[in-house]
């Protein structure tokens, strides 16, 4: 029997989180694509 992975959210938000976006030029250039096609959310926050 397998059994689901255990994802973590803090390993979760440091991979995908705002702050890692921002990190790097192209996560930057990704949140402005997603504000500028209208994303409520622009990245995972929790």
């Amino acid at each position: 029997m397998h059994y689901p992975k255990k994802n973590s959210r803090i390993k979760k938000l440091r991979k995908q989180g705002f702050r890692a976006r921002m990190r790097t030029s192209n996560g930057r250039k990704l949140l402005n694509r997603q504000r500028r096609t209208g994303r409520h959310t622009v990245s995972v926050t929790k």
